[in-house]
């Protein structure tokens, strides 16, 4: 069932950015078909991943791939050689190199905004950053070279602990409030453990006025299910894509 939809008034909005700034279905999500493919000759579907993904605890892809090899039985290789042969795929060449060299996944990801969505939170008073569990790279990448922003205020894989641990929640939102008020704090995410990373914020700060916003990635196909899943995740509306949040802010 569809929610009505209540307008909020954030004054500060927190972003993920993978299935919400940008599709990553054939991307990062390849990566992971990929790599657990390479190692045990299965490739799991979409649907395989949104299902360990839905269980709140496999933000990280190089954990998630690790834990979908476990669950099929495969043994189980390096930490470290996975993730050489998933930046392999996701990347096409050095993470740290210059982007017009990589050959990968990363140059298969349509934007699901564009700068002007983000000039018109400005334009409204809103404050807003990204606290994402992708590589610095790879965020870098989007933020700033495809979506042209100019030095984003940015919590990435390696600044913080990996959601749903709220610690760079936290942290981004007291770099934008205003004398150490954050006002209220928004933050919207396509995930179980985005959901769960502001319940967690809300428990750690709960003086703070926190909303819980999800947005259905471009790629799920039971549409219906997975916005029931976030629900229950404890998301407090959830929007069909992100640039339907701009409908709802007051």
């Amino acid at each position: 069932m569809l929610q009505c939809p209540i307008l909020i008034s954030p004054t500060i909005l927190l972003l993920d950015i993978d299935g919400v700034i940008r599709d990553v279905a054939g991307s990062y999500r390849r990566a992971v078909q990929e790599t657990v493919q390479h190692y045990s000759g299965w490739f799991p579907t979409a649907v395989d991943i949104d299902a360990l993904k839905g269980e709140g605890a496999w933000n990280n892809d190089w954990d998630a791939s690790l834990e979908l090899l476990r669950r099929f039985g495969a043994e189980l290789p390096d930490r470290q050689a996975l993730i050489n042969v998933f930046s392999g795929f996701y990347f096409g060449g050095n993470p740290e190199g210059p982007p017009e060299e990589w050959t990968g996944f990363i140059r298969d990801e349509p934007l699901l905004v564009d700068a002007d969505f983000f000039a018109e939170l400005s334009r409204r008073g809103i404050r807003w950053g990204f606290v994402s569990g992708a590589e610095p790279p790879s965020a870098r990448f989007v933020l700033k070279r495809r979506l042209g922003l100019n030095d984003p205020p940015l919590i990435a894989m390696g600044d913080a602990p990996d959601k749903p641990d709220p610690s760079g929640l936290i942290r981004l939102a007291k770099q934008l409030s205003r004398d150490g008020i954050p006002g209220t704090v928004a933050y919207l995410g396509d995930t179980v453990a985005d959901i769960h990373t502001v319940l967690n914020a809300r428990s750690r700060c709960p003086d703070w006025d926190w909303i819980s916003l999800g947005v259905i990635p471009p790629h799920v196909r039971q549409r219906a299910d997975y916005r029931s899943q976030l629900q229950a995740a404890g998301a407090e509306q959830v929007l069909e894509s992100t640039l339907a949040l701009l409908e709802l802010i007051a």
